[in-house]
């Protein structure tokens, strides 16, 4: 039986030691999915945590890996990337596309790869906090090791 309570979980935690990250998971008792209850639960800054949002860009699913102090300014990055616009994915749209339920969604462990966009600011973080999978789970990594883990573009996102 899996210490994690869902599938998601624990193809995060797969995914993390396929990429030489051992021991990163971190297993709540309360969920914390979202960057507040994240932040509290840690004891880390809010710029420390990485907000997986789900977006919508014309059609085609968009992860952007946020930090949790940041806002999304969706309308800058709609025009750098090349979308007519990009608008927050519905939790059905995210399901889909992540294999993973809002409020947990993982930068990695999705059934098929997703286009990933990466705060840039997150780099002036020693570690990061992302989540694993489901809404009791996170994970740490360094921005490089999350960069590498994630074939993320890097860029400012707020």
């Amino acid at each position: 039986m899996s210490r994690f309570r869902t599938d998601a979980a624990a193809s995060v935690s797969t995914a993390l030691i396929d990429a030489g990250l051992t021991d990163r998971m971190r297993i709540f008792d309360t969920p914390v999915p979202t960057a507040t209850e994240a932040t509290r639960t840690l004891g880390c800054e809010t710029a420390a945590i990485v907000n997986s949002l789900g977006f919508n860009g014309d059609g085609s699913p968009l992860l952007i890996l946020a930090s949790g102090a940041h806002r999304v300014d969706t309308e800058r990055l709609a025009g750098e990337l090349g979308f007519d616009s990009i608008t927050r994915a519905s939790k059905k749209f995210v399901v889909e596309a992540a294999g993973q339920q809002v409020g947990g969604v993982s930068p990695i462990g999705h059934p098929q790869p997703l286009r990933t966009i990466l705060d840039s600011d997150l780099e002036q973080q020693q570690w990061l906090w992302a989540g694993g999978g489901d809404p009791y789970t996170m994970f740490r990594a360094s921005y490089t090791e999350l960069l590498a883990i994630t074939t993320a573009t890097p860029m400012p996102v707020a």
